[in-house]
């Protein structure tokens, strides 16, 4: 796991970096039964590089939009459709996700996948766990743990050429 806490007291995260060490944790638990699938945007571009790097066949992108809870207040996002390229009925999968705060848009993920059959098992792994949950939803997987407060949103990038970075800025009310 990687310490991103600089002394100074200023948030270094290096995105690239981070990337490379939840590919090398997940590869330690990586089989050929296990299926993997990103939520959308941040997970599924992580399940993309994953996808070019290990030559797989079928990874999928899962869309929570229509599972959100908090629907009212975000409205209907832009988001790919819910892609599984895979059979869900009685599948390991992999779940990733960029940063894991609240649990509730792994909460809807879950709904989503539970509309395309009953999986063996639903394992997460995350960029980044950032602390506050609101759900019981722990990632199996983190490349970093910090805690942030609740007035920081941070959010994964993606560069034309596929590099990612990360955004700290103030969240929304």
């Amino acid at each position: 796991m990687t310490d991103t806490t600089p002394a100074s007291g200023a948030l270094m995260l290096d995105a690239e970096a981070l990337f490379q060490t939840l590919s090398q944790q997940i590869e330690r638990i990586r089989t050929p039964e296990l299926k993997l699938a990103g939520i959308t945007s941040g997970g599924a571009w992580m399940v993309e590089r994953l996808q070019q790097q290990w030559g797989l066949d079928a990874v999928g992108t899962i869309s929570t939009a229509m599972h959100r809870d908090d629907f009212a207040k975000r409205g209907l996002a832009v988001t790919a459709q819910t892609q599984l390229p895979f059979e869900v009925e009685g599948a390991h999968i992999l779940l990733l996700d960029d940063v894991l705060y609240t649990g509730r848009t792994i909460r809807a993920a879950l709904n989503e996948i539970f509309d395309y059959g009953r999986p063996a098992s639903v394992r997460l792994a995350v960029l980044v766990d950032r602390g506050g949950r609101q759900l019981p939803v722990d990632a199996d997987i983190a490349a970093a743990r910090l805690l942030l407060p609740p007035t920081q949103s941070l959010a994964l990038l993606r560069a034309s050429d596929g590099s990612f970075s990360f955004r700290l800025k103030p969240s929304k009310s």
